[in-house]
């Protein structure tokens, strides 16, 4: 049976009308069996090219700290309420029989709210049917996947399958900055909030400071958005403060103590999605001072080394231009970014030079080594993304052990550079022609440091 439904898959295309049918009649009969839980949630579903996990991560603590009980479900993490155990299948949308079992768990822990990061794959498949998010929200669109969308249009319209599920008085929350937001504003839904980085946006950010432990910016509100949209205060019982009536925006301190200037602009989305479920942006910001961050995400590793040492999820060309371009802002002058790089297997080959070009261009020392090959031969990978390295801007060096390849870069770091461990982030396994392999970063980077 197992050797039949591998060649079916293999002879069905993955996007093909019966493949995706299929799919669909999985979701339902999750739904059924676990009795239809999101019917007693509200859900907030969050999308995106990058910053998802953090965001769903935000969200969920702003929940928490402001007395909801609330759960969430993402890459790199379950939650249902403080309690947080890690994704064993490192999948954003995992199957929607986990999905909805995950969601019946919050009902019978008494919880009313679900945060939940949504994939693209997710979306198509319908694995988050009958989850009828209230809010619906887009961090970014960049081209990634693409080998399972065909285009980045298609790309973009599979993400937007987010805002059509939403209900008759549902909230979209989208990014100004986007290329994608003139889309996504196109499909109709009751509210619509938006964040950015300029005053046409409802939320947007000025005075931007990002440190190496930490991130500040100006949060400013429309006077009209400053306090949550009136039919979810009244759906969900939450009376928010009077509106404002005068024009101008009104100003908040916003503070992390994460680093990344890309982290405030998650915040500025987690606000949103908080905001139209009833919560004041006041309360909101007030709860993301407290907001530690998420393992594998950013997350600075510290055993007492004279250099910066960060774990992160970078994976796309658009990630890497962002996490680079603000951690030179973070570093003093003369001091140096050494990045680990690589590319993943049976995905986007168009991306692996691009990666490499970026890299030999925002970093000093650049250590191009095995990621999560899966079918591929790695070295063919590791050579693709060499392809892109250009060595007169940069000290680039190939090191095919992701092990002897930290380890490198740990050696060669001198007082105040920064190391950058790009991709594996909260992972805790390798994905390999053999199969999942045992492999946790984070704490590999930890006893690399020890050692030293």
């Amino acid at each position: 049976m197992r050797s039949l439904l591998r060649a079916l898959k293999k002879a069905i295309p993955k996007r093909h009308p019966v493949r995706l049918a299929w799919h669909h009649v999985k979701a339902f009969v999750a739904t059924l069996l676990n009795g239809f839980p999101a019917r007693k949630l509200t859900i907030i579903g969050i999308t995106g090219t990058d910053g998802k996990t953090t965001t769903v991560g935000m969200v969920a603590h702003i929940l928490t700290a402001t007395g909801i009980k609330a759960g969430a479900l993402s890459t790199a993490f379950l939650q249902v309420e403080n309690e947080r155990e890690w994704n064993a299948t490192q999948k954003t949308s995992p199957s929607p029989f986990l999905i909805q079992k995950f969601l019946r768990s919050l009902v019978r822990a008494g919880c009313t709210h679900a945060v939940l990061e949504v994939s693209s794959h997710g979306l198509v498949q319908g694995r988050l049917g009958s989850t009828w998010p209230l809010v619906g929200a887009v961090t970014n669109v960049t081209p990634e996947h693409l080998d399972y969308h065909g285009t980045l249009d298609q790309y973009r319209r599979d993400k937007g399958l987010l805002f059509a599920m939403l209900r008759t008085n549902g909230t979209k929350v989208l990014n100004r900055d986007d290329a994608s937001t003139a889309l996504f504003e196109q499909i109709p839904t009751m509210h619509t909030l938006t964040y950015g980085h300029t005053e046409s946006a409802d939320l947007w950010i000025t005075d931007i400071r990002p440190t190496l432990t930490g991130s500040t910016a100006v949060l400013h509100a429309q006077p009209q958005t400053s306090n949550p949209p009136s039919s979810a205060a009244a759906d969900y019982g939450r009376a928010g403060e009077s509106t404002c009536n005068v024009q101008r925006s009104i100003t908040f301190p916003l503070s992390l103590t994460i680093p990344g200037a890309f982290n405030l602009e998650n915040a500025c989305c987690a606000i949103a999605c908080a905001q139209a479920v009833g919560i004041p942006v006041q309360q909101s910001v007030d709860a993301l001072k407290t907001f530690s961050g998420i393992a594998g995400r950013m997350e600075r590793i510290d055993e007492g080394q004279p250099f910066a040492v960060f774990v992160d999820f970078t994976v796309t060309p658009a990630a890497y231009e962002k996490t680079l371009t603000t951690l030179r802002t973070m570093l003093p002058a003369g001091r140096r970014i050494l990045v680990l790089t690589g590319s993943c297997g049976d995905r986007m080959r168009e991306k692996r030079p691009i990666v490499g070009r970026l890299c030999s261009e925002l970093a000093d020392v650049v250590v191009v080594t095995n990621e999560d090959p899966y079918t591929e031969d790695p070295q063919k990978i590791i050579d693709e993304v060499w392809a892109g390295i250009d060595p007169t801007k940069t000290e680039a060096h190939r090191i095919f052990d992701r092990r002897e390849a930290i380890a490198f870069l740990f050696d060669h770091a001198q007082p105040g550079d920064a190391v950058i461990l790009c991709a594996k982030g909260s992972d805790t396994t390798m994905m390999t022609a053999v199969g999942q392999i045992p492999w946790n970063e984070r704490a590999i980077a930890r006893e690399l440091l020890r050692k030293r």
